[in-house]
């Protein structure tokens, strides 16, 4: 058991607990991050909500049935991203073998990590331990032989959220090789990657329920029934062969932020402050990665849910707001949105180290020397105070960017 190399790391109700560091009040109450209007969905609940029967993913309108008394707050990922990278500086304590798969969960190779640190499960202990001292935060910790398994394990180890309350998880669960065909076969078999709504209902109709009925099923049934690629797929996994391997984080090919408005943005004051907004993200993000970009993306959705995109190619890399936000709001005012805009993102790609100077081509000319500098200033208010410690503001009457 000391060997197993692979770890799923899942944080608990990472949103609502990251909220609940802010707002303290919030401690043991029905809690739902994401917006609360009728076009609200769940992005994250906290056990208590969980208990009746709220999801992620879920309507805001269903919630509310489910939970009367649920309180919502809205989402802050700048935050979390924030507090994400706090936790991955934790992994990367154990092991360079990280392969995030969203801000609350990863999957870390620890196979080289035993004989500094101990058995896989001393690890994982060791791990929840630091996360939970130095960030202030649970997690749920899934050891085994491949990554299928350690998803399923982390699910295991989470607390259980039902009628009856809710109780607490396990922290780590270990699934050692003598367990694992148990284990895996007890699962349901949407509790399978590749398990969706339409192969479900397929499997259903051949009466297979559980990942051990599925197992039972000859495999060329399985691909006469899905395909071949989807049907040896889900027979190799309904039998624990899963030989994928950890990839670790890879660079990025681009960084964008949005956001979906509760109702239709029309005023274009309101559109340039969020551009502002959204820019100051991306710019930090870009920085913090000590990169910058040639493309500006903006990015509209309509009321009729169709999407406008455009993109400028600036002359040389940017990785300041003013860059970035100019050449977005440039691009806005060449868009007929008379309709409305529903959502709303920024993004910078072709990303690379920075340049010896930052240009922005709104009118051909360098931006502004001192962006650079108050850039840099920025960056250091926020990573001693928080993200959220200072923002942008946009002077309505002039468009000016200036920072409150």
């Amino acid at each position: 058991m000391g060997d197993l190399p692979i770890l799923h790391i899942d944080m608990d109700a990472f949103y609502v607990e990251v909220e609940r560091q802010a707002d303290p009040s919030l401690v043991g109450k029905p809690v739902i991050v994401g917006g609360d209007s009728d076009r609200g969905v769940v992005a994250s609940a906290s056990y208590e909500a969980r208990s009746k029967g709220v999801r992620s993913a879920m309507s805001s309108v269903l919630a509310k049935k489910l939970c009367p008394d649920a309180v919502f707050v809205g989402s802050n990922f700048a935050r979390y991203r924030e507090v994400s990278d706090q936790v991955r500086d934790i992994y990367y304590s154990v092991t360079p073998l990280i392969e995030p798969i969203a801000l609350d969960e990863a999957f870390l190779d620890i196979s080289g990590a035993h004989k500094l640190f101990g058995s896989s499960e001393t690890i994982a202990w060791q791990l929840r331990n630091d996360i939970y001292v130095g960030v202030g935060l649970d997690c749920s910790v899934g050891v085994a032989r491949s990554k299928l398994l350690a998803k399923l394990a982390s699910v295991a180890a989470k607390p259980i959220a039902s009628r009856l309350g809710v109780q607490p998880g396990k922290g780590v669960f270990v699934v050692s090789p003598e367990d694992e065909t148990t284990f895996l076969q007890a699962h349901p078999v949407e509790a399978l990657w590749g398990v969706g709504s339409v192969t479900y209902a397929r499997l259903k109709a051949l009466g297979i329920s559980t990942v051990g009925e599925l197992a039972a099923v000859p495999e060329e049934a399985l691909v006469e029934a899905l395909g071949a690629a989807h049907g040896s797929h889900l027979s190799e996994l309904s039998r624990g062969i899963d030989d994928r391997r950890v990839y670790p984080e890879r660079k990025n090919k681009s960084i964008s932020h949005e956001e979906t408005f509760a109702t239709d943005v029309f005023d274009r004051g309101r559109l340039v402050s969020e551009i502002v907004r959204l820019s100051d993200a991306v710019s930090t993000r870009v920085r913090r990665k000590g990169l910058a970009g040639r493309t500006v993306h903006l990015k509209i959705r309509r009321p009729d849910l169709r999407y406008l995109t455009r993109s400028m190619t600036l002359g040389e890399a940017v990785d300041t707001l003013q860059a970035i936000s100019d050449t977005a709001i440039e691009m806005l005012d060449q868009l007929d949105l008379v309709e409305g805009v529903r959502l709303l993102g920024v993004g910078l790609s072709r990303l690379g180290p920075p340049g010896p100077q930052q240009l922005s081509l709104i009118g051909e000319e360098l931006a502004d020397p001192a962006w650079g500098q108050l850039s840099k200033a920025l960056d250091r208010i926020r990573e001693r105070y928080g993200q959220s410690a200072i923002r942008p503001g946009v002077i309505s009457n002039t468009d000016e960017i200036g920072s409150r």
